[in-house]
């Protein structure tokens, strides 16, 4: 999860993805289409690169890993919820599922 969360934010934010959001082909894009001022999407790039990088220092600190794991489901959830404000297909909020899924499951464990 980590690793898809640092891929998405790190190596993909400037490349068109068949998940993005609306019609956009850049993270910055996905998050004009959702309505959401630039600044938005530096905080919510922080949250999710350092949350992925936590979770993988929760490794080593397993103390950490439910309030990482909760704080990337509530990002999940945003991120579900922004799909369907612009009404996109089921299909490109899949990705954000998925790993709401995976993030509920660590925090539950």
């Amino acid at each position: 999860m980590s690793l898809g969360l640092l891929n998405v934010w790190l190596v993909r934010a400037n490349l068109s993805t068949a998940y993005r959001g609306g019609k956009a082909t850049t993270l910055r894009e996905e998050f004009a289409a959702y309505g959401l001022p630039n600044w938005f999407c530096t905080v919510v790039g922080a949250l999710k690169i350092g949350s992925a990088v936590a979770l993988l220092a929760a490794i080593w600190f397993p103390e950490i890993r439910v309030p990482v794991a909760a704080l990337i489901s509530c990002l999940m959830v945003g991120a579900v919820m922004m799909h369907a404000k612009v009404k996109d297909p089921i299909g490109k909020a899949m990705p954000a599922a998925a790993m709401l899924l995976m993030s509920l499951a660590l925090s539950c464990l």
